[in-house]
């Protein structure tokens, strides 16, 4: 008989810093962090921030952490937001969710495609997911990490998979609606060269008196073809 794999742990301390003060714990290597739940009083803790961020790159969105604070019992809980700086993108602040293990919850769980489609690698075009992720319910420690699904289907630029193709584990509900498109494939763009429309004209006399007159003119021209060129 298998056993559940050990659900990963992180030990957190009660804080007193708060708003501006959090910025000491930083320099200190310590994450600020919020416990909360339903039915819960907030608590403000912190964590080791290098701890957390071995522990973020070995789980999932979705992953049950086990919660100690200050050494006491550990509790099942859910790292539901993580705030990141916007240019190191290192974290600044984790929201971490107290759940119950007898309550579903409702989360977003990550798309991943598989597999190669012939529109793709054949045709030149370009794989689109107008959907990544999809809204599921399910207990605690049956929420998927992810969703895998095959775009062999995907043959041609009218073909497209929708969430009602998703295989769904029996004991995870979808709240998603079916007929939402997951991916499909855009053609390649043909790009038409244009005519230039004054080169008849070239070597008239008139013509070469507006283009000198008009030397201001054909600089605004250029920029309208530089922004088209990269539109």
């Amino acid at each position: 008989m298998s056993t559940a794999p050990a659900r990963p742990t992180l030990a957190a301390e009660h804080r007193e810093l708060t708003g501006k003060a959090v910025s000491r714990l930083r320099k200190a290597g310590r994450l600020p962090a919020v416990v909360y739940g339903r039915g819960e009083e907030s608590v403000n803790v912190s964590v080791d921030t290098h701890e957390f961020e071995l522990l973020r790159k070995h789980s999932g969105a979705n992953t049950l952490v086990d919660l100690s604070v200050d050494g006491k019992k550990a509790n099942p809980v859910l790292i539901n937001s993580v705030q990141v700086h916007p240019v190191n993108r290192r974290p600044l602040h984790l929201d971490l969710f107290l759940v119950r293990m007898t309550e579903e919850l409702t989360v977003d769980v990550p798309l991943v495609a598989t597999g190669e489609s012939v529109a793709v690698t054949q045709l030149g075009g370009t794989l689109l997911h107008p959907a990544e992720t999809v809204r599921i319910r399910a207990l605690p420690d049956h929420l998927p990490q992810s969703i895998e699904y095959a775009i062999e289907a995907l043959v041609d630029f009218e073909s497209a998979l929708h969430v009602r193709d998703l295989v769904i584990p029996s004991d995870v509900t979808l709240l998603t609606d079916a007929d939402e498109i997951i991916a499909k494939v855009q053609p390649p763009r043909v790009e038409v060269e244009e005519t230039p429309v004054a080169a008849e004209g070239e070597g008239e006399e008139g013509a070469e008196g507006e283009a000198a007159d008009g030397a201001e003119g054909g600089s605004a021209t250029e920029g309208a073809e530089g922004e088209s060129a990269e539109g």
